[in-house]
């Protein structure tokens, strides 16, 4: 009886991984989060970004060629020291994260979003807060995920090519087929001129697996949207997307445990005043008074310190008792929030809850989908809802990221 529980355990597990893309809605707030994190850090720094990255920093192009040379990171912006490439560089990173928040195109898009914060990033490691760590790995990640299922406006192209193709039997798509000899151009005179462009050759097969793949997704789509290509495709993106998934539910497991971890070492967390003196720094106190308020509480300054290492250290204990997880996840949302108004870090905070989506319950995910397209709707009074948001939904099991 025993083994043949676990057979069906294990046959069950295996449909799941291969036969769907699970976590459509965390997956989509991931993108939704990391791409609009992103992209109002570039808007925001957009008068200073020549300082920042580009040719006027004190990090000069030299320099980031020297490190470069040394650790191996990939940076675009090292192709050329040319202002004409910088631009073109960071007006790539700013379209591709609104066009990927979007969802527009997203396979395409996750690739160049991923371009822009390698290549900006990599260029000079100095600038940033913490987030840009992990905006880093989510954008290799969102690579191999399909996060573009829902809230997403392939998920509404794709919903209407259904429509026609019901109806005529073809759906027409020229802006792919575009986009896609558009890339691989590109991918042609990048790879002509490697050794002038210091491209790996693990990257280059990377970009070039990346797009055969996309080409052979929208050949088999086309032609013969019911075969077994097609459905062997799909098999190997969800086993992709799954894996991506758990990829990045694991990293945000390891960032709060090894923070945690790192904390309880300390003494100033051991004996509960660790949160006080970033209080008292005048670079993290955008609010002064506020900060002071805080500061005079010695009862509240050891609750806040101690409870941050709490949760950091036994978040990742918690992922099997869905209860306890959802509140220790509030906790933690609750304490980018104050990091972002307190210190005065609001793209480290919003880069960590967009990361921290992936735990998100998915009924609430439904509901708050549910509630601003409903108000979108009232709004424009003529949108349709986003697929995947109202209609049909088919009971899914229970799992980490829902």
């Amino acid at each position: 009886m025993g083994g043949e529980w676990a057979a069906r355990k294990a046959a069950y597990a295996i449909r799941r991984v291969t036969g769907t893309a699970l976590g459509p809605y965390q997956s989509a707030v991931v993108r939704i989060g990391v791409a609009g994190t992103w992209l109002l850090f570039l808007l925001r720094e957009l008068p200073n970004r020549r300082e920042l990255y580009g040719p006027e920093g004190p990090w000069s192009w030299t320099m980031a060629q020297q490190l470069i040379a040394r650790n191996g990171a990939f940076s675009g912006l090292m192709w050329s020291d040319s202002e004409v490439w910088f631009e073109i560089v960071f007006a790539v990173a700013v379209l591709s994260a609104a066009l990927l928040a979007l969802g527009w195109r997203t396979r395409t898009m996750s690739v160049l979003f991923m371009f822009g914060v390698l290549s900006l990033q990599n260029r000079s490691i100095f600038m940033g807060d913490g987030g840009d760590n992990i905006i880093h790995l989510m954008a290799i990640y969102l690579v191999v995920t399909r996060c573009g299922q829902v809230w997403s406006l392939d998920a509404r192209r794709a919903a209407r090519a259904s429509a026609v193709r019901e109806r005529t039997g073809a759906v027409r798509d020229r802006v792919g087929p575009v986009l896609w000899v558009a890339m691989g151009a590109l991918l042609l005179v990048a790879t002509l001129t490697a050794d002038r462009f210091r491209i790996e050759t693990w990257l280059a097969v990377l970009f070039w697996g990346a797009w055969a793949a996309q080409g052979l997704w929208w050949l088999t789509g086309h032609y013969a949207p019911g075969g077994q290509p097609r459905a062997l495709l799909d098999v190997l993106a969800n086993i992709l997307h799954n894996a991506g998934l758990a990829v990045i539910m694991a990293e945000v497991c390891l960032v709060y445990a090894t923070a945690g971890w790192y904390k309880i070492q300390g003494t100033r967390w051991q004996d509960g005043t660790a949160l006080y003196f970033p209080l008292k720094l005048d670079y993290f106190t955008p609010w002064p008074a506020l900060s002071g308020i805080l500061a005079a509480s010695g009862v509240v300054v050891m609750l806040v310190t101690y409870g941050t290492v709490v949760v950091q250290v036994a978040f990742p204990f918690t992922l099997f008792n869905r209860r306890v997880k959802n509140v220790l996840l509030v906790a933690m949302i609750m304490e980018h929030l104050g990091i972002a108004v307190l210190l005065g870090l609001p793209f480290f905070s919003l880069a960590m809850i967009a990361a921290d989506a992936v735990f998100l319950p998915t009924p609430f995910l439904r509901w708050l989908g549910d509630r601003v397209s409903g108000r979108w709707r009232r709004l424009s009074r003529r949108t349709p809802a986003l697929p995947g948001q109202r209609g049909e939904r088919e009971a899914e099991p229970r799992t980490l990221v829902g």
